[in-house]
């Protein structure tokens, strides 16, 4: 979790899919504000208040450098089959793009942003989404990546991407299942957040729903 705007329906969802809870420095006061305690809580504890940090005494793990985000941080601490990042998009446009490329940097982490009307992660060699025909999907190239698709109204194959030139936003589902695989672990799939489970399921993560 991390300082951005969540709503209780948003962390409800989350935690359908991934209970555990563990907060990026600030993070901590919106899941106390949002009635939920981290287990553990990640970051260089700049944006924490003293209050917080006596409250939550033994769970805190600070990493005091500060060439990194709060993000990174936590995220390569973290041993987990997959992480739901929340609070990390929707707030502060700089905020937004640096736990983008944080995903580049470990593409071994299979990490989800949500925001509050997309789900955004790194694609990885191959995969297979299954998703509603005419639903949204968006590419973007976080360096020059190539590759091959099928199930796209607009297919990529023959296509160099790359953030100064292709990218592949506002896509859409032509065929019940979509294949993607890329030559590199630098492109994002933008998917509705409506899509979350099917996202999950596209990356190889063994679901199992907790709550009602």
């Amino acid at each position: 979790m991390g300082g951005g705007p969540v709503s209780k329906a948003g962390l409800a969802r989350a935690r359908a899919f991934a209970p555990r809870l563990v907060a990026a420095d600030g993070g901590a006061e919106r899941l106390l504000r949002l009635g939920a305690e981290p287990e553990a809580v990640i970051g260089d504890f700049d944006s924490i208040t003293e209050a917080t940090q006596l409250r939550l005494a033994g769970r805190l793990f600070p990493i005091r450098e500060q060439e990194t985000t709060d993000f990174d941080k936590a995220l390569r601490s973290i041993a987990a089959p997959f992480v739901l990042g929340l609070g990390f998009a929707g707030a502060r446009l700089d905020h937004g793009l640096a736990v983008l490329t944080t995903l580049a940097r470990y593409p071994d982490r299979r990490c989800l942003i949500l925001g509050p009307s997309d789900v955004t992660f790194l694609a990885p060699p191959d995969m297979t989404l299954t998703l509603p025909v005419g639903s949204r999907i968006s590419l973007y190239p976080l360096a020059p990546v190539s590759g091959h698709s099928t199930g796209l109204r607009w297919e990529i194959d023959g296509l160099a991407f790359a953030p100064d030139g292709m990218i592949g936003t506002s896509n859409e589902v032509a065929a019940p299942h979509v294949t993607l695989r890329f030559d590199a672990p630098k492109m994002l799939v933008i998917l509705p957040v409506r899509s979350l489970r099917a996202a999950l399921i596209g990356l190889g993560v063994a679901l199992c729903v907790h709550g009602g």
